[in-house]
């Protein structure tokens, strides 16, 4: 899928996603060893864009299993089209005979596939993404580990349906229950977790382009806040404080006030009771402050860094003066 460890890095920045060695190459490991990888972290911490990333970087397919509580297994695999089973059977079986036609309506052809089904399907392979995964209960988890182990699915009436090609498999996981260990043994594992305020400023200036730089700053100095800040229930994810950049750019402003409280709670407080925190007196102002406070300290940290580059580039051409008039 990539050629090297940097190649995937590269590939995954292209495509806007703020990212590093680490996981790009766990990204070219998982692809070149067949391994699925396991991302866990907090809702919102960028998991499912990961796998997004790597469609468009790789230009294959992007087939999802997005799990939850009470998933059954025809969800996954898929299941037998009852209806058209039937009008086939009323058309063909006086015709055709009916020890002919109970083997074809059990055949692919009457058969609407699942996700799992589809990814074994794909000639060229895919990418798969296996959505929180700790949302299924343990015995659709055990009936996973075929299909992640062997690269096959065992289907009633199918049969045994190998992976054509063997998929780019991501599972996601909030943590939410432990996932067990065969389903870990089997992975590639990344802890991904809320990037820091310097990296979120990237992120948003990515998906933002038109605001400001110092919307970008603030935007990011605000997400550090709020995850920071102990009373919400619910930390703000990535895409939530892109949406609220893109709100202050309608509102023609670059940050938030204390007097804007009303019109963007909508954004940030997305659950009653955090709605309820941040209009305790002086909660939203607090949070407020600290998004400039972090905001000035991001922008000090660049400066600092750029002058650091800067003071190099030139120590680096008088040694080279140097080096030239000793040897003249």
């Amino acid at each position: 899928m990539f050629a090297s460890e940097q190649a995937t890095l590269n590939a995954l920045r292209n495509v806007g996603y703020i990212t590093n060695a680490e996981t790009a190459g766990t990204v070219f490991l998982a692809a070149r060893l067949h391994k699925p990888i396991l991302l866990e972290g907090p809702a919102g911490a960028g998991k499912t864009e990961m796998a997004v990333a790597v469609h468009k970087a790789s230009g294959l397919p992007l087939i999802r299993l997005q799990c939850y509580t009470g998933i059954t297994k025809d969800d996954a695999f898929g299941t037998f089209n009852a209806a058209l089973q039937d009008f086939y059977v009323k058309s063909e079986g006086g015709q055709r005979g009916w020890q002919q036609v109970k083997k074809e309506i059990v055949s692919r052809d009457f058969f609407v596939p699942g996700p799992l089904l589809e990814a074994c399907e794909c000639e060229n392979g895919c990418i798969l993404l296996i959505d929180e995964i700790d949302k299924i209960p343990v015995a659709f988890e055990a009936m996973l580990l075929e299909f992640l182990s062997a690269w096959q699915l065992s289907i009633p009436g199918l049969g045994t349906v190998p992976a054509r090609t063997v998929p780019f498999v991501v599972l996601t996981s909030n943590a939410e229950r432990p996932i067990g260990y065969p389903i870990r043994r089997r992975s590639l594992f990344l802890l991904v977790e809320h990037p820091t305020a310097e990296a979120e400023a990237t992120i948003v200036a990515r998906k933002t382009p038109n605001c400001s730089p110092k919307t970008h700053l603030f935007i990011a100095g605000l997400a550090s806040a709020l995850r920071k800040y102990d009373g919400l229930e619910k930390p703000p994810s990535i895409s939530e404080m892109n949406d609220i950049a893109a709100a202050l750019e309608l509102l023609g402003k670059t940050e938030i006030s204390e007097s804007d409280k009303a019109t963007l709670l909508p954004l940030i407080a997305k659950t009653d009771a955090d709605r309820g925190t941040l209009l305790m007196s002086g909660c939203f102002e607090t949070i407020v402050r600290q998004a400039k406070a972090d905001a000035e300290a991001i922008q000090k940290a660049r400066a600092k860094g750029a002058g650091s580059v800067q003071h190099d580039a030139a120590h680096h051409e008088q040694k080279n003066e140097a080096a030239m008039a000793a040897n003249a």
